[in-house]
């Protein structure tokens, strides 16, 4: 990943994180409690793509394992935002851009049902049984309930600052791309100039010379006669 695309993931991630632990946690609804973190996530990874939401949610999960007041083995919500990240990131359209706001939707239920199963089913295999004792049917509502009324708010912020912050020129989407080649991009946005314009003033030039030699080779013609 570029630095710019982990700077502002890991400041994203870390308000995410504050906010849910801080807040939303304490809210004490019914069910389960808002995942922003998910949410986060789902917004980088339908920009980044599957490599990059894959690692966007595996540094989200550990460092929400290792927050307090984490009560579980450190790696179990790593382990299930990496594969949110990933299969989220599959999804990511070519320009970067979503024609509709039907997609992400399904993907934000898709992703809070598949989080809380998931998570339960790693917790099952370490002997974690908290989901039985608590009902897992309610967490599945509650969590897709949620997420789904806090990802409007959410996922499109997080998305047009994943896109802005890729607007770099010497990004992958900037003018560096559109040149074709890394070096080119350097000396387009070094010097003002593009490389095609550079071939055209030397091509202008060569014409340029040739026409002056066939002027000069018709004056010495004339002289001669």
């Amino acid at each position: 990943m570029r630095v710019n695309r982990i700077l502002l993931s890991t400041a994203l991630i870390v308000v995410a994180l504050v906010i849910q632990v801080s807040v939303l946690a304490r809210l004490h609804l019914p069910g389960a409690v808002p995942d922003l973190l998910l949410l986060t996530v789902l917004g980088l990874a339908m920009v980044y793509g599957h490599v990059g939401g894959s690692l966007v949610g595996f540094g989200a999960g550990l460092l929400a394992d290792l927050a307090p007041p984490a009560d579980h083995a450190a790696g179990r919500y790593a382990l299930v935002l990496c594969v949110i990240g990933y299969l989220a990131g599959l999804i990511k359209p070519e320009n970067g851009r979503l024609k509709s706001a039907t997609g992400p939707m399904a993907v934000v239920v898709a992703a809070a049902l598949g989080s809380t199963l998931l998570y339960a089913g790693v917790g099952a295999l370490v002997g974690d049984t908290a989901a039985r004792h608590v009902g897992l049917p309610g967490l599945l509502f509650s969590a897709a309930l949620y997420d789904l009324l806090l990802a409007p708010f959410v996922v499109p912020g997080v998305m047009w600052l994943a896109r802005r912050a890729d607007n770099d020129p010497l990004t992958e989407s900037g003018p560096a791309a559109k040149a074709g080649d890394i070096s080119s991009g350097w000396l387009s946005s070094g010097t003002g100039l593009r490389i095609g314009s550079q071939r055209g003033g030397l091509g202008a030039l060569k014409a340029k010379a040739r026409t002056r030699s066939a002027r000069v080779g018709r004056i010495k013609g004339v002289k001669r006669l």
